[in-house]
């Protein structure tokens, strides 16, 4: 990936609420990030923290209401996908953007064969006639290394593994040769050896087709051995964001730092409790006015409780948005 490549997808300063009974949820705060041409970027944090409804605001995902996209611009191709007609968002969506989602078995349609599902969006976007789609979706099926492929084409999701499924729900992401493939959790249901072999796939796929990803997970483990940069996320907003071998080597947002050390150690010289972070995500009922993580934090002080902080520029691509500044053991400078 060129250092200086513009970025293929941009996203600025998005807000998304949600309109409830108990009142607004502000469940996406002021998200800004951009992603450059072959490039991977890992979104992690708990559950709740804002990572799938952040992707799913940028293609219109989301039912409205209860969704409310309050601000933001997310810049694809020239224009800004917040404010195009819904035929050209379509477009997009499963087009240039190609999606995968967190739960095969939920997201393919029980009654269609898996060459019917693999075909639709190549007749939809490409114009391609049938037979044309049906040579395209077996080189799609060998793509992500389901074997006897013509004949897969004409079985159902029941038939497939669950390892099985998620290949075909990556293969229809591929479908149309996406600028940029959004992974929602995709190894989350599946056990340690198939998570493997589609981490090994997706590295594979993104050499061999030159295609950004944005990988969501909760796993700092998978991200360690896929991504080029990593995005944090707590309480719907970015709170770290650095290229991964500094993430990891040199962490500055306290929340990362506990997340990093709930991860077991395989070779610690004697046993030990597994760390847990104490307390739980908060529900961001109103726009953030302070730190939303300073009721977990062992180094929040009395300006987190009054002011929300903004992400810190830490050089080299490195940013965190915390008060307390991890290499000097004290407050930072505003």
């Amino acid at each position: 990936m060129p250092d200086g490549a513009l970025p293929v997808l941009d996203v600025r300063d998005l807000k998304t609420v949600f309109q409830t009974r108990g009142g607004e949820v502000h469940a996406v705060n002021d998200v800004s990030f951009s992603l450059k041409p072959g490039e991977l970027l890992g979104v992690v944090g708990e559950s709740g923290s804002g990572k799938s409804v952040t992707m799913m605001s940028l293609l219109g995902l989301l039912p409205s209401p209860p969704a409310e996209i309050r601000n933001g611009s997310v810049m694809f191709e020239g224009n800004d996908l917040l404010h195009v007609s819904q035929e050209t968002l379509r477009s997009v969506r499963g087009g240039r953007i190609g999606f995968v989602f967190q739960d095969p078995m939920t997201s393919l349609n029980p009654v269609y064969q898996v060459g019917f599902q693999i075909m639709e969006p190549l007749r939809k976007h490409m114009g391609m006639t049938k037979q044309e789609a049906a040579k395209r979706a077996q080189e799609l099926l060998e793509l992500v290394g389901i074997p006897d492929a013509k004949q897969r084409l004409l079985d159902y999701p029941h038939q497939f593994s669950g390892g099985m499924r998620q290949r075909v729900m990556i293969a229809i992401a591929l479908a149309c040769d996406p600028q940029v493939l959004i992974a929602d959790e995709p190894t989350t249901a599946l056990d340690v050896t198939i998570q493997a072999q589609i981490l090994e796939l997706m590295k594979d796929l993104r050499d061999k087709l030159g295609m950004a990803v944005i990988w969501i997970t909760h796993d700092l483990g998978v991200i360690a051995g896929i991504a080029d940069r990593v995005m944090v996320m707590y309480g719907g907003q970015v709170v770290e964001h650095a290229p991964v071998h500094e993430l990891f080597s040199d962490p500055q947002h306290p929340y990362t730092r506990a997340l990093l050390k709930t991860i077991p150690k395989i070779h610690a010289e004697r046993a030990t409790r597994l760390t847990i972070i104490e307390g739980q995500p908060p529900m961001i009922t109103d726009a953030p006015t302070s730190c939303a993580f300073r009721d977990r934090c062992d180094v929040a002080f009395d300006r987190c409780a009054v002011e929300n902080p903004p992400r810190f520029d830490l050089g080299g691509g490195h940013d965190a948005a915390c008060f307390f500044d991890a290499r000097t053991g004290g407050p930072r400078d505003a």
